[in-house]
């Protein structure tokens, strides 16, 4: 037979182990959802740093490319031939302005549509070294179908779109570099005069996209509005050229904030932003990495709670021996007793000083039961007419709307508020020893009448009755029988005390116009005080 010591013992062991288990557990679920988490947060603010940066560098040339277009659309009046080569040329110099306070730009071109004039062309403008802007000859639009999209794309696509326009990265005519262009068509009262544009590095974009790298191998990539892949820092230009290749991985174009998906056997996780060019950026990480975090935190608190059990073996061994049974249900008694349950009684089985503790403990229960009875008293009872006070009033009344909340819903009951008249005038008068006996005989009167009903004192001279079944259904009965009572009794009163002068209201709860059990109170009050002044009236 195992010794008490040694069952606490391996009682607190267990405990302890099953609890440790348990809170790691927890621990590894709120491990990773905080890891998974603050991944994702990574992930957000590293796209939401790039989309900043990219639409910084996008928006800057959109806007320069529309204070031309804006100015394009004031100055442009004739299409006649020198009318026209004079709005180039002031155009010219806009744009020369306008271009060189804008970072990045390659090119810049005015290209008037050939159907318009056979003499204006436009302009294009370059800056391949750095060194500044210098003239280039114009591409020849007239060897190129207009019609075709697919062609001269910085001219056509604005052309059939009728709109301004970020066209995906192409090899730009003449130069053979590969560049990002924003392109606005130009019109003349409904004709479509031709473009203005501004073509961007392609590299610039990428050295953007290629800053953005989270964890160790996680990169950024962008992708246009039909899934195809603009930019990947792990790609050749031949691989995005490459249609078989060039493909958003399937899984990536989700509207999801966050994004799980699997790309070459690896799964990986993401989060996307749009850009302002139509395209979007996204960030992505391997699996792998972000699991990588979380499985060491868990390693180390699985460590911790190792080390952290056996000192807990050596505590409870060392303190196990000062644990009885009869201190665990003194503990228990202790429980039923915060609780709320004070009919607790323990058995004295030893003499030594778990025994006397238990004796000192059936002896506070005994009197906290009378402490409490007396609080109740006093807190909840008139000391001068010995019926319930205001507190107690309020409490019934919380326990009403507490049955309705539950579900039980409200039983038929009436509330009868009562308030006995001249009870100044006798103070006053005659002094508050007799206002107090007055105060007694209406009291006794109200309980007398209603004396299957709880009758409290709310106020001064104010008292209320709350009836429920059977003197709920002989209400009005008892009502008659009250006032017949207070008029026997002003009849024989030889003295202004004795003459018991009560105004009184009754409200009946009814579910169709009550909301709530102050609505029925409210009633009862507006109803006394009506036969307050009828009764006045009267007299």
């Amino acid at each position: 037979m195992k010794s008490i010591r040694a069952k606490v013992t391996t009682l607190t062991v267990c405990a302890v182990a099953v609890a440790l288990t348990v809170a790691i557990l927890l621990g590894a679920l709120a491990i990773r959802s905080m890891a998974e988490t603050n991944a994702e947060r990574t992930l957000r603010l590293l796209c939401e740093t790039g989309q900043k940066n990219l639409n910084a560098y996008y928006d800057s040339v959109a806007q320069s490319v529309e204070i031309v277009s804006s100015f394009v659309d004031g100055d442009l009046k004739s299409l006649e031939g020198e009318e026209l080569q004079a709005h180039v040329d002031r155009t010219r110099d806009i744009f020369a302005k306008t271009a060189k306070r804008t970072n990045g730009v390659l090119t810049y071109y005015y290209r008037i549509d050939p159907a318009v004039s056979a003499d204006v062309k436009g302009f294009w403008y370059t800056n391949l070294d750095g060194e500044g802007f210098e003239e280039h000859e114009v591409t020849d639009i007239t060897l190129y179908d207009t019609e075709d999209t697919s062609a001269l794309v910085w001219f056509t696509v604005p052309k059939s779109t009728g709109r301004a326009v970020w066209l995906r990265p192409y090899i730009t005519d003449n130069l053979d570099v590969r560049v990002l262009s924003y392109n606005v068509p130009v019109y003349c009262r409904g004709t479509f005069v031709g473009v203005v544009g501004m073509e961007i590095d392609y590299s610039t974009m990428a050295k953007l996209v290629d800053n953005i790298r989270p964890y160790t191998s996680g990169y950024a990539f962008i992708n246009d509005s039909e899934g195809l892949i603009i930019y990947h820092p792990r790609m050749t230009q031949e691989e995005l050229e490459d249609e078989n290749k060039k493909e958003t991985p399937y899984g990536m174009l989700e509207e999801s904030a966050l994004i799980r998906y699997t790309y070459n056997n690896v799964e990986k996780q993401a989060v996307w932003l749009p850009l302002s060019s139509g395209a979007r950026l996204n960030v992505t990480v391997p699996l792998s990495e972000i699991n990588e975090e979380w499985h060491n935190w868990i390693r180390e608190l699985l460590i911790v709670s190792a080390i952290l059990l056996v000192f807990v073996v050596l505590a409870a061994s060392l303190l196990s021996g000062h644990l009885t049974r009869p201190l665990r249900q003194l503990t228990k008694a202790a429980e039923e007793v915060n609780a709320g349950n004070y009919d607790v009684t323990l058995e004295k089985r030893t003499n030594d000083e778990v025994g006397i503790l238990t004796g000192a403990f059936n002896k506070l229960i005994t009197h906290l039961k009378g402490y409490i009875r007396n609080l109740n008293d006093l807190a909840y009872g008139d000391a001068l007419t010995a019926v319930r006070n205001l507190g107690a009033f309020n409490l019934f009344l919380q326990d009403l709307k507490k049955d309705a909340e539950e579900g039980q819903g409200l039983p038929p009951f009436a509330v009868c508020f009562f308030d006995c008249n001249d009870l100044k005038v006798i103070n006053d008068r005659y002094g508050h020893d007799k206002g107090d006996l007055y105060l007694k005989r209406a009291c006794a009167t109200i309980c007398q009448v209603f004396s299957h009903s709880p009758v409290f004192r709310i106020g001064g001279d104010e008292f209320a009755a709350i009836l429920r079944k059977r003197e709920y259904e002989r209400r009005d009965e008892l009502l008659e029988q009250f006032d017949q009572c207070c008029y026997d009794l002003r009849a024989v009163g030889r003295e202004p005390w004795e003459r018991i002068h009560v105004a009184r209201g009754m409200a009946v709860y009814d579910p169709k116009q009550d909301e709530c059990v102050e609505d029925v109170v409210r009633r009862a009050d507006r109803l006394m005080y009506e036969n307050k002044r009828e009764q006045k009236k009267a007299n």
